[in-house]
Parts: structure tokens; C-alpha cells; sequence
């Protein structure tokens, strides 16, 4: 919270947002998280297929649902959460190890931390903006 001086000399409380991801990642960085996004995204795809398959109908599209989302890099935070609790509560469809399992939800959650980087969806949507200042001889006097 902060205090700014609007146009009558009196001050009005002002509150700061903070994003979710203050940057997005590009360049290499950028790339390993896009390459980050789609291990784990295919990783899920494939265990929903496999949920699908099974008979575990609501398991298998959460999970193939969270794989496309991380894939494509849109609402990156809450795919990554729903996938790093689903490697750890759901038993995996292809038989798959504990110890792959904790791989996965250790990858999903270095995503959820470092963000979808730049080459996202959640980065066309929410990323950097352009502001434009006008002129000092365009501004309004008090």
C-alpha cells in the first residue's frame, strides 16, 4: 500500500499488484521451460489416456486436461498444482514407480515456481505491455 497525491493536494491510498510471474523467461531459459511444460505435459496426457482407459472416467480427464494446458502454456500455476497433487495421490494407469511419480510432480512443481516462460499462452495474456507516456505539454494543469 502506498499514498499518492491526486490533483487536489489531498492523498488517497493506492494498493500494488503483484503478479503472479513479475517476467517471462525467453531467450534459452524461455526454451527450457517450454521444454519443461511439455515433458510434464505429455507425461499427464498420457497417465489421463491411460485413467481413460482404465475406467477412472474423472482422474483421466483432469489429467489429460492439465497436460494440454501445460503443453500449450495457459493457466500454467493451476495445471501444475492439479498435476503435481494428481502424481501424488492418483496410482499411475501405465504401472509406472513412486519414484517416476515423484519425478513428475518435482518437474510440475519447478513449472508452477518458474512459470510458463515466454513462449505461452499465459505469456500472450498476461505478459509484458507497452505504456505510452504522453508529452509533459499534453498533460493536464492543476
Amino acid at each position: 500500500m502506498g499514498n499518492v497525491k491526486d490533483g487536489s493536494h489531498r492523498f488517497k491510498e493506492t494498493l500494488t499488484l503483484q503478479r503472479l510471474y513479475p517476467t517471462f523467461a525467453n531467450g534459452w531459459p524461455g526454451a527450457g521451460l517450454l521444454l519443461l511444460r511439455a515433458a510434464v505435459g505429455v507425461v499427464a496426457m498420457v497417465e489421463g489416456r491411460g485413467l481413460l482407459a482404465g475406467g477412472e472416467v474423472l482422474f483421466g480427464l483432469v489429467g489429460m486436461a492439465c497436460g494440454a494446458l501445460l503443453l500449450l502454456g495457459l493457466l500454467t500455476p493451476m495445471a501444475g498444482v492439479v498435476t503435481v497433487a494428481g502424481a501424488a495421490v492418483v496410482r499411475s494407469a501405465n504401472g509406472d514407480s513412486m519414484l517416476f511419480q515423484g519425478f513428475v510432480a518435482a518437474v510440475a512443481t519447478a513449472v508452477v515456481l518458474l512459470g510458463p516462460g515466454a513462449y505461452s499462452l499465459d505469456a500472450r495474456l498476461f505478459g509484458r505491455r507497452e505504456i505510452i507516456i504522453p508529452r509533459a505539454s499534453t498533460l493536464p494543469r492543476d
